[in-house]
């Protein structure tokens, strides 16, 4: 099972036992003894942090993780990673941060993971960028590893109602539209998460876990597990993962099982899948494509909307729907779906998981759905039928393509006039003060992952809309991208972006927009003449940063319909 430390320790018997003396001080002076030098090295990377209820029970998470490891036999290495709160950066410059944190992640931990030579690595994983940060370095080098999610908040309470940060954030609109006074607002703020976690309802942590354990890199029923229990203690079933998640390891590093194995075509159509079924987030379209991409594995937005065009809404989840994951956990969670799409046909059974078993092997004891609930519709009777949850549109507007988050709605085609804003706040601003009227369509541009830069989500805008009333009759397109917890009728990750001459900087107040959902195009409807000119007397506005991390990566990033990733492939 010392696939490569013995590069770094050394080889007992061999010349570089001797050569490597030198490094072995250096680890006995951090607790290695004699016997650990012949065990497998494996890298834990934790991301812990106390600025985020996602991530502060990660560090506790991991110390449980490391002391599995000593007990199987292996000896850790245990490393942090930096992580950045969506929704506590939410609307700020500091959300710039975010998306640009899911490189930085997953670069520190490839950091680690070569610096050392490990034989096998374990990542942990709370807020939303570092759950697919923590699997990419596995995936780019073909590592032995796997990933464990470190679960959902548990609901909020206030009197009989259960309460999610989307309540927060809708209760900002609610508040400035004056439907709730001051004194509501500061009870929702103060109940609506009440412990560690990462968000409950089917928003982005959500979704990324459940898409990766439906991939087979994280071990059956982990991703529907809560973080904690009511007292704020690690829930007995995270525990277990912890266990669960140690075993699978050293069993493929005895088989010499690796991520690409696992992660193959079919393996990403499960996710797709899944992250579809249940009404996961637009971030799983900008994540499954880096992932993809770093498991070397073809898969394009036509793609997406190929594989996904067939698979119906089954879950009745926040944001759009009533129920949270720890409804799920308590019908079966995650495996309990996965059941129900596979014996429809709608999973590739055969795939190999990092259990060492096939996703039907796994599934073999997952529970059926239960009926009389209403949490998870039957395929024959689903919530919306396939092709009404995440769509792909392109025309004139998105040439590269674009995200639209329909969440089961029935919309028809749309249009209506521009209202055009540079930058998050100023929208914002506008809807806040009542500027936005029914039937506008609102533009918020130069938010892509080069002009922001860093591809900011818009829940602030797009929750206004939804506490003002205004969420089923103002559109909202934009070339940065949306929280899992958006609702309404929104259109993101618009490509190419408005910074690198896209037409969405062409647009200008009063234009008509026409979202055509026939044809899944998005359009701008002026004269090809009119396109001419104005792209003719368009100027490129500088970069608004010229140093530092977000320089650098805006001169990196790939487009949004690549997944904006920094790392490049020949």
């Amino acid at each position: 099972m010392k696939r490569r430390s013995h590069q770094i320790t050394g080889k007992r018997g061999d010349s570089s036992w001797v050569e490597r003396t030198a490094s072995r001080t250096m680890l006995r002076a951090v607790r290695f003894k004699d016997e650990d030098f012949s065990k497998p090295v494996i890298a834990v990377a934790i991301p812990y942090t106390n600025g985020t209820p996602c991530n502060d029970h990660i560090r506790n998470l991991g110390d449980l993780v490391q002391n599995e490891i000593e007990a199987a036999g292996g000896k850790a290495i245990v490393f942090g990673t930096p992580v950045v709160s969506d929704g506590i950066s939410m609307g700020t410059e500091a959300m710039k941060y975010s998306l640009v944190s899911r490189e930085v992640i997953a670069d520190a931990i490839e950091l680690m993971t070569e610096g050392y030579q490990v034989d096998g690595v374990l990542t942990l994983s709370g807020c939303d960028k570092t759950i697919p940060a923590a699997l990419m370095p596995i995936a780019r080098n073909d590592l032995v590893g796997l990933t464990l999610y470190g679960g959902s908040i548990l609901p909020g309470q206030h009197g009989h109602q259960e309460l999610n940060i989307v309540s927060a954030f809708e209760g900002i609109g609610a508040h400035s539209a004056g439907k709730i006074d001051t004194r509501e607002l500061h009870e929702i703020e103060s109940c609506a998460c009440p412990g560690a976690g990462s968000c409950g309802g089917m928003y982005t942590a959500n979704t990324m876990a459940s898409a990766i354990e439906a991939m087979g890199m994280s071990v059956t029923g982990s991703s529907s597990h809560m973080a904690v229990d009511r007292n704020n203690q690690l829930s007995v079933d995270k525990c277990r993962d912890a266990g669960e998640s140690v075993r699978a390891l050293m069993k493929l590093l005895k088989k010499g099982i690796t991520a690409r194995q696992i992660m193959t075509r079919k393996a990403f159509e499960n996710a797709l899948t899944v992250a579809w079924a249940l009404g996961g987030s637009t971030n799983a379209v900008l994540h499954l494509l880096a992932l993809a991409r770093e498991a070397r594995v073809p898969l394009t937005l036509k793609d997406i909307s190929d594989i996904t065009a067939r698979v119906p809404l089954l879950g009745n989840f926040k944001p759009f729907g009533r129920y949270l994951m720890n409804d799920l956990h308590a019908l079966g969670g995650v495996p309990m779906v996965m059941k129900v799409l596979m014996d429809a046909g709608f999973l590739h059974g055969d795939c190999l998981t990092v259990t060492g078993h096939t996703i039907a092997e796994n599934l073999a004891s997952a529970p059926d759905c239960p009926s009389g609930q209403d949490v998870l519709f039957p395929v024959s009777a689903p919530y919306a039928p396939a092709g009404r949850h995440i769509r792909i549109l392109y025309g004139n507007l998105a040439k590269e393509g674009c995200v639209l988050k329909q969440s089961g709605k029935k919309l028809n085609t749309m249009s209506g006039p521009a209202k055009v804003f540079n930058r998050e706040e100023d929208a914002l601003g506008a809807i806040l003060s009542g500027k936005i009227n029914s039937g506008d369509i609102i533009v918020i541009r130069y938010e892509g992952p080069k002009g922001g830069p860093g591809m900011r989500e818009m829940l602030s805008p797009s929750a206004a809309l939804m506490g003002a009333g205004l969420g089923d009759s103002v559109a909202l397109i934009t070339d940065g991208r949306f929280s899992g917890g958006t609702h309404g009728i929104m259109i993101g990750h618009v490509a190419p972006e408005a910074q690198i001459g896209g037409s969405l900087a062409l647009v200008q107040d009063g234009d008509r927009i026409e979202i055509n959902l026939e044809r899944e195009e998005l359009n701008l409807v002026i004269s090809e003449a009119e396109f001419v000119s104005r792209n003719k007397n368009r100027q490129e506005p500088p970069q608004r940063y010229q140093s530092g991390v977000l320089a650098k990566y805006a001169r990196l990033v790939s487009s949004a319909s690549t997944g904006a990733v920094t790392s490049s492939f020949d």
